[in-house]
């Protein structure tokens, strides 16, 4: 491993690449997310029927999350990378107009499309990341992620600004489409060929044996019980997270009587609260461990949600989301980069794929799914099932504890150098 304080021009590159397309898509998102009060009453459907809008975001996510790993083995993450950034920005633009046509049915197309692309650019991203922290020697993940967190707060930024002037959502999400365009083709180009692609795999993608390629490798690293711990755990965290992107600003609003725009400043304060967790979590890992550190921040999460479920303040709910998005903040990059630990670089890059396909089914799957129990029980009931996983979390986290002999990246001496 790499001397943490010297990093070559080219894994420079690779590294700010890779921040600026997760930045992009935190952007992407968010955009989205904060206008899901505004869509939802231009296709003037209830929240269970918002559901199913919802279920097409996790259709393609799943489609794409399945078929990114075997990519990538395949290929290698950076053709992988440009196949989602074209369907995400496919998808930004079917969203719009089906938003300004009030068509239920091109949202759900242009979310399945914009799904699509984020299964296959993440899982590929998660890869690309643990490599770079193999590569350089320092902690990557967090940041990596933490690009995405700082991305959803300017998308939220955005989002509520021109909510409040009622700017239309469909011009909106086409800027935003032509943004991630431009920042995906500067990432591709700058993202080396052939991160994750496996001998066992030739060149024209058929597998040369019965290894480790294929849908059978990918489920023997299961039988590993304490990979299957953190992907429990992973799964739980992201779920945490993923319903806050999803249902935050309908939360405040249908939950708490708040208004759009104050939704979606809910939102944002949760972005943040997730940014700051994600930028400033590496001293706390090098010092206590991923277990404790995991621990810790399940718990602070859980409190968060449960004063946002039961609280009868719209003011104390709106301060909690800062508690939700402070303990969600480093569940889903520390247990990536547990997955990986200790492994060699082929069998590194099986258990990041299979450990993040877990969590972006918890984070796209999960949440849209509880807008249908929120039509029995309400939506700030229907949050108890995240104050649930979030606590059994809590219980498992030994699971994140270093394998002794294991290469661990050291904190860098300053702030990440991004360029």
């Amino acid at each position: 491993m790499k001397n943490p304080q010297v990093v070559d021009a080219v894994t420079r590159r690779w590294r700010a690449a890779l921040f600026l397309f997760m930045l992009a898509t935190g952007v992407s998102m968010a955009s989205w997310v904060a206008r899901t009060p505004a869509v939802r009453d231009a296709l003037e459907v209830s929240t269970g029927a918002m559901g199913l809008v919802l279920f097409g975001l996790s259709i393609g996510s799943m489609a794409g999350v399945l078929a990114s790993g075997g990519l990538v083995r395949r290929h290698g993450g950076r053709l992988v990378i440009a196949v989602g950034a074209a369907l995400l920005v496919a998808g930004l633009l079917v969203i719009a107009g089906g938003a300004a046509l009030e068509v239920s049915g091109g949202v759900f197309g242009g979310l399945a499309l914009f799904g699509a692309g984020m299964g296959l650019a993440e899982v590929a991203f998660n890869i690309e990341g643990a490599a770079v922290e193999r590569t350089a020697g320092r902690p990557v993940l967090p940041v990596l992620h933490g690009c995405f967190s700082l991305g959803t707060v300017v998308g939220a930024l955005l989002g509520m600004g021109l909510t409040a002037v009622r700017f239309p959502v469909g011009w909106h999400l086409v800027a935003v489409a032509l943004a991630v365009a431009a920042a995906g083709v500067w990432t591709v180009r700058a993202v080396p060929a052939g991160t994750g692609r496996e001998e066992a795999y030739g060149r024209g993608g058929g597998a040369k044996g019965s290894g480790a390629g294929g849908v059978r490798g990918h489920l023997a690293v299961w039988r590993d019980r304490r990979l299957v711990l953190i992907g429990l755990i992973v799964l739980a965290m992201a779920f945490a997270e993923g319903s806050a992107n999803d249902w935050l600003p309908l939360l405040m609003v249908d939950g708490h009587g708040t208004g759009a725009t104050a939704g979606s400043l809910t939102f944002m304060l949760f972005a943040v609260a997730m940014t700051t967790g994600r930028f400033t979590g590496g001293p706390l890992l090098v010092r206590y461990g991923p277990a404790v550190v995991v621990r810790a921040s399940a718990v602070v999460a859980a409190v968060g949600v449960a004063l946002v479920v039961f609280s009868s303040s719209a003011l104390l709910a709106g301060a909690a989301v800062v508690l939700w998005g402070l303990g969600a903040s480093l569940g889903f990059p520390v247990t990536i980069s547990a997955a990986g630990e200790g492994a060699g670089p082929g069998d590194a890059s099986a258990r990041v794929a299979a450990v993040s396909t877990a969590g972006y089914a918890a984070f796209l799957v999960g949440p849209p799914s509880l807008g249908f129990l929120a039509d029995h029980v309400g939506l700030r009931n229907a949050m108890v099932v995240v104050l649930v996983l979030l606590g059994g979390a809590a219980l498992i986290t030994g699971a994140l504890r270093r394998i002794p002999g294991a290469p661990v990246a050291e904190a860098p001496s300053s702030q990440p150098d991004l360029v």
